[in-house]
């Protein structure tokens, strides 16, 4: 199973749309997570309308026609692995064992709020991973999503594509 995780898209803020790599990304993707901070309904109609099947939490940015659409925090099984999707997670020191205590019964974590990637392990197992963002890279040398395979309950290739800067 082949997966695409992305957040904090801030469509039309950041970016007037989506890279068209991650569109890319998104037609091959059994499923597309979107861990939050859309800005704008019509990201989500579009990914909605490109995605075999898309798993989307509200992210803080996001207004009040979003949250009725999304959930704060959204849960699926994948390829045999328990997975979470929720926008921020708190500060990085200590995210792990809070994300432990706070979803003790996941596999994986995808969250996003700091446009930062991430990949760690927590104690007991339980894996974070943050895309990062694809449309505003803020202090980070590119901006990015990830994909992801889900094998025999194990992820694979858990990889950060970094996008080329906008010409």
């Amino acid at each position: 199973m082949r997966l695409l995780l992305t957040s904090d898209t801030h469509v039309p803020a950041r970016a007037k749309s989506l890279p068209d790599e991650l569109l890319a990304g998104v037609e091959e993707a059994d499923v597309v997570i979107h861990a939050g901070d859309w800005i704008d309904e019509a990201t989500l109609d579009l990914l909605s309308s490109r995605s075999r099947r898309l798993i989307g939490v509200y992210g803080n940015n996001d207004g009040p026609a979003l949250r009725r659409r999304l959930p704060e925090v959204a849960r699926a099984e994948l390829g045999g692995l328990r997975f979470g999707v929720v926008h921020e997670t708190g500060p990085a020191t200590g995210r792990e064992r809070r994300c432990a205590e706070r979803f003790p019964d996941l596999d994986v974590l995808v969250f996003g709020h700091s446009h930062i990637p991430w990949d760690s392990v927590a104690p007991g197992g339980l894996r974070l991973l943050n895309p990062g963002s694809p449309t505003d890279r803020r202090r980070q040398p590119f901006r990015t999503f990830m994909t992801v395979t889900v094998a025999d309950g194990n992820l694979q290739d858990v990889t950060v594509r970094r996008l080329q800067p906008r010409s």
